[in-house]
């Protein structure tokens, strides 16, 4: 699985893979599992985060997401943070897990576990299966890297680090969870 694809971004790719197994070289954007998440959810609210303008973390939304993964399984995982970067949970199995509270938006979480799974194999030659995991609707899915989602998460990242070093935010697309967002003030003003 370690080979990886080939588009018009790969060499962007290239040298962030050999940024990151570098440890005395820089990545040009430092990206995070969230960043991924983020991605997909909405472009603008990563670019704000990139630039530090965080939410506040103590809203009934982030706080129920976090009891259900702080919770949930916690008697068959670890967790593991890896350069700094990426935060695991492993099974006794030795599949990687995300565990989130709604399968609402599947694709965000579908994408940050598979940006794990590529990382482990692309920075650290270790392959790894994953399982998202919606503990309240007793759901869970197995999820693997193929060659079609590993080109998804390098597409991805390509459009993360053009994001990140964009001098302003994507321009506004209103979306059916903006009014639950937490970066709606910022946006909607």
């Amino acid at each position: 699985m370690s080979e990886g694809p080939s588009y018009s971004k790969k060499s962007r790719i290239d040298e962030l893979i050999e940024r990151e197994r570098n440890p005395h070289r820089e990545p040009p954007v430092r990206i995070t599992g969230l960043m991924v998440q983020y991605y997909h959810v909405c472009r603008r609210e990563l670019w704000f985060m990139s630039r530090g303008i965080d939410i506040d973390r103590s809203t009934p939304n982030i706080q129920r997401g976090s009891y259900t993964d702080e919770t949930s399984y916690r008697d068959r995982r670890r967790s593991f943070t890896i350069d700094g970067r990426i935060a695991l949970d492993v099974l006794d199995d030795g599949d990687v897990m995300e565990v989130k509270v709604s399968s609402a938006l599947e694709e965000p979480p579908r994408m940050q576990l598979l940006y794990y799974l590529w990382y482990l194999d692309r920075i650290h030659s270790v392959e790894k299966s994953g399982v998202l995991a919606y503990p309240r609707e007793r759901s869970r899915e197995q999820v693997e890297l193929t060659e079609d989602t590993a080109i998804s998460v390098e597409e991805t990242l390509g459009g993360i680090i053009d994001i990140v070093n964009a001098d302003s935010p994507p321009p506004l697309e209103k979306k059916p969870y903006c009014d639950s967002c937490l970066y709606q003030d910022i946006c909607w003003l």
